[in-house]
């Protein structure tokens, strides 16, 4: 048997609880969830949303193997990044455009200085 096969075999088991799922395996973790969620620097929320809105967010997660939580939580993070970088992109094309509108309304001082010397 190779190692693939051998990995294949060990991953099934374990999905399937055949491995790690017997009281002789388990054991409280020492670590609190208050430590695990300032780790990872996750803050608990409360969040009122639509049934219907809930059961799609877990047949969507559901076809995807993953929970709904952390899929929402990734959506979200996604969601985020891309507004800001829409955001800032606009801000950043408001101050060129400042920048530039400055640059064409010279003064008569900074004129004759550069006429002088040149």
């Amino acid at each position: 048997m190779n190692n693939r096969e051998r990995e294949k075999m060990n991953t099934e088991a374990w999905e399937s609880g055949e491995l790690g799922q017997d009281a002789d395996s388990v054991a409280v973790s020492p670590v609190d969830a208050q430590e695990v969620d300032d780790a990872l620097e996750l803050q608990l929320i409360s969040i009122r949303l639509q049934k219907k809105l809930i059961h799609g967010l877990k047949a969507i997660a559901n076809h995807h193997g993953i929970g709904y939580q952390p899929m929402i939580r990734d959506l979200l993070n996604r969601f985020v990044q891309s507004e800001l970088k829409m955001i800032l992109s606009q801000r950043l094309r408001e101050i060129e455009a400042d920048e530039q509108d400055n640059e064409t309304e010279s003064t008569v001082p900074v004129n004759e200085f550069l006429r002088r010397h040149a």
